[in-house]
C-alpha cells in the first residue's frame, strides 16, 4: 500500500461533512479493498494476513500511544496503516487449516449484508429506532424457538409478536445469554411474596430470609462454562455457589452425583436455584444426558438450563438431532449464531420455554421501554446493541434447513474421520473420541504407549504421571510451533481422562465445523505435528528416560 507522506488532512466542516456523505473513491485503496472482499473473500485474507507470526510485543508497540490525534487523517492513510499493523497481524480464522477454535469461514452474502446492517445503524433496544428489525428479530427468535420446542402453530400466532411476553432474547454472545437465563431463574425462585416485594427489590439477604434459606446453589458439570461463573458472580451467588460435578468417562455429567449432592444441600438448609446441562462442552464437545437432568430438576423444582452455545445447531440435523433428545424439555437454553450457524460474531441467544419467564426480569422507563410498547430491551440485560438478527436471518433463509442438515452433517463425521486418521496411526492417541465436531488428541511415540500400558497395567500412578508430564511437555511444545510456523493451527487445553486416573494431561483440541476443511488438510495436520515432534530432540530424550 502507498503512503502518501505529503499530503495533510484538515479539520473542518467541509471535511467533515464529507466524511459523512460521500463514499471512497473507487480507486482508493478502501475503495479497492472493497472490491477484493467482493469478488474474492478468501484470496484477499490469505494475501493480506501474514502467513508468520509477529511477536505481540511488536505489535503492542505499534499500538502504544494513548494521545488522541489533534489533526484527522485521510481515509487511505489510515486504511494503509492498518493494513499493515492490524489486517496483516490478525488471525486467520476463515483458513481451513485453522481448526483450533470455535471460528470458521462465513458465507460471501454476509459481507455486504453487514455493511448493509451497520449503515442502517438501527438501535434494537426500542421500536422507535428499529420499527422493522423488531419484528424481523422476534421472528428469527421464533425460529430458533421451534427449533428447540416445536410446539404448535397457535403457541406461536399467540406469543410471537406479543408486547408483554418473550420467546427469548438476542444477546451479543453466550456469556450473556447464560446470565440473562440464570438471573431470570434467580428472579423467579424468589419472586415476590406477601410482604416480600421480590429479590429485583429487596436483594439477595432479604429474599433468602423471607423464605427460609442458608443459601443458593446451581449444579453443573465439571466441563461447564467459565461464564456460569461471572453470572453466579454478577448476581450475588457467589462463586462458591456453582457446584461442580464429575463427569464420567465420556465427559458427560454424572447424574446419581448430582442428585447426591441436592440432597446433601437440602439438609444443609440450601436451595437449589438452578441444574445447567451442557449441549456441546468446551474442551470436548460432549453433550450431557440432558433428560435425566430434566427428570432431576422436576425432583428439586428447580430451573433447568441448557447451555448450548456451541452444540445447539445440531438440532438443525435431522440425522444428529437426537444427540441433543431432552433439550426441549429446558426451561432456557442458550445458542450461538456465530458459532455452527455461520454468522459474524456477536449473535448469541437465549430462548425461554415459557414465552412469561422473561417479565421477571422486566425493565421500564419513561422515554423508552414503556410500559405496553413492544421495546426489545425491556426484556433484555444489553441496552442498545446492533441489529445482528439481520443476519442470523439471512443465513436461516439463504442456507436453510436442508443446507443447514449438509453443513452439519458434514462437520460430524470430518471429525469421525479424523478420529479414525488418529486411531489408525502409530505415534497418535485419541484422547476425546467426537460427539459433536470436536475432539481431543495428543501425539504419543510408539515407546510412549508401550510404557504408558505397562505402567498403568501395574498400576504404577507414579510412572504413569512421570510419562504424562513428558508428554505435556512435548505437546504444549509442538502446539507452539506450528501455530508460530503458521500452516495450520489446533488450539490445545487440559483435561482428566478417566483412563489416567483424573490426572491432567496437556492435549491438541480440534474443533471441524469449516466447511472448507478437507481430509488432506487433516493429513497434512498429523503429517506436521510428527515432523515437529521429530524436532524436540531434548524432550524426547526426556521422555524415553521417563519411559524407561
Amino acid at each position: 500500500m502507498t503512503q502518501h507522506h505529503s499530503r495533510k488532512a484538515t479539520a473542518s466542516e467541509a471535511t467533515l461533512m464529507r466524511i459523512f456523505t460521500v463514499p471512497e473513491a473507487a480507486d482508493s485503496t478502501l475503495g479497492r479493498i472493497e472490491q477484493q472482499l467482493s469478488r474474492d473473500l478468501a484470496g484477499f485474507l490469505n494475501n493480506s494476513i501474514a502467513a508468520l507470526e509477529k511477536p505481540l510485543s511488536d505489535i503492542e508497540e505499534h499500538f502504544a500511544s494513548v494521545q488522541i490525534p489533534k489533526a484527522p487523517r485521510f481515509v487511505s492513510d489510515y486504511v494503509d496503516d492498518i493494513m499493515t499493523h492490524l489486517v496483516a497481524q490478525s488471525v486467520h480464522t476463515a483458513s481451513p487449516s485453522f481448526i483450533g477454535h470455535m471460528t470458521s469461514a462465513l458465507p460471501y452474502f454476509v459481507l455486504p449484508l453487514s455493511k448493509l446492517m451497520v449503515g442502517l445503524n438501527q438501535n434494537l433496544v426500542k421500536i422507535e429506532t428499529s420499527k422493522a428489525f423488531t419484528p424481523l428479530e422476534r421472528q428469527v427468535l421464533g425460529m430458533i424457538h421451534h427449533l428447540i420446542f416445536g410446539r404448535e402453530a397457535d403457541f406461536y400466532a399467540q406469543w410471537l409478536h406479543s408486547a408483554n411476553h418473550s420467546l427469548g432474547a438476542f444477546c451479543s454472545g453466550g456469556t450473556i445469554a447464560n446470565i440473562t437465563a440464570l438471573w431470570i431463574a434467580r428472579n423467579n425462585l424468589l419472586k415476590a411474596d406477601g410482604n416480600f416485594r421480590g429479590v429485583s427489590r429487596e436483594g439477595l439477604p432479604r429474599a433468602l430470609k423471607h423464605y427460609g434459606w442458608q443459601d443458593l446453589a446451581i449444579l453443573v458439570s465439571e466441563r461447564g462454562h467459565y461464564s456460569l461463573g461471572k453470572a453466579v458472580d454478577l448476581l450475588g451467588l457467589g462463586r462458591d455457589n456453582i457446584i461442580t460435578i464429575a463427569t464420567d468417562a465420556d465427559n458427560k455429567v454424572d447424574v446419581a452425583r448430582m442428585r447426591a449432592e441436592a440432597a446433601r444441600l437440602k439438609a444443609a438448609g440450601i436451595r437449589v436455584m438452578a441444574i445447567v446441562g451442557v449441549a456441546g462442552t468446551t474442551e470436548t464437545g460432549n453433550v450431557d444426558p440432558l433428560e435425566q437432568l430434566a427428570d432431576l430438576a422436576l425432583e428439586l423444582d428447580c430451573h433447568f438450563h441448557v447451555d448450548a452455545a456451541w452444540g445447539g445447531a445440531t438440532l438443525l440435523s435431522a440425522k444428529y438431532r437426537s444427540l441433543l433428545k431432552g433439550i426441549e424439555r429446558a426451561d432456557s437454553v442458550t445458542i450461538d449464531a456465530h458459532k455452527q450457524m455461520y454468522v459474524p460474531m456477536g449473535a448469541g441467544m437465549v430462548l425461554f420455554r415459557n414465552p412469561a419467564l422473561a417479565s421477571a426480569i422486566e425493565h421500564h422507563a419513561e422515554y423508552i421501554l414503556r410500559r405496553g410498547s413492544k421495546d426489545l430491551g425491556s426484556q433484555t440485560l444489553e441496552g442498545s446493541r446492533p441489529g445482528m438478527a439481520m443476519l442470523v436471518h439471512a443465513c436461516l433463509q439463504i442456507i436453510g434447513r436442508e443446507g443447514y442438515e449438509i453443513l452439519i452433517n458434514n462437520s460430524l463425521e470430518k471429525a469421525r474421520y479424523f478420529a479414525g486418521l488418529i486411531e489408525a496411526h502409530p505415534e497418535f492417541e485419541l484422547v476425546s473420541a467426537p460427539e459433536l465436531c470436536l475432539l481431543t488428541y495428543r501425539y504419543v511415540p510408539s515407546f510412549a504407549k508401550a510404557a504408558l500400558d505397562q505402567a498403568l497395567a501395574e498400576g504404577d500412578s507414579e510412572r504413569v504421571n512421570a510419562i504424562n508430564d513428558g508428554l505435556n511437555a512435548l505437546t504444549r511444545a509442538i502446539q507452539k510451533t506450528q501455530r508460530e510456523q503458521g500452516k495450520s493451527f489446533v488450539s490445545r487445553t487440559r483435561i482428566q481422562p478417566a483412563r489416567y486416573l483424573r490426572e491432567t494431561v496437556t492435549v491438541f483440541r480440534v474443533v471441524l465445523a469449516n466447511p472448507l476443511t478437507t481430509e488432506q488438510i487433516l493429513q497434512d495436520v498429523l503429517a506436521e505435528q510428527c515432523e515437529l515432534a521429530a524436532g524436540e530432540i531434548s524432550l524426547l530424550a526426556d521422555l524415553r528416560a521417563a519411559c524407561e
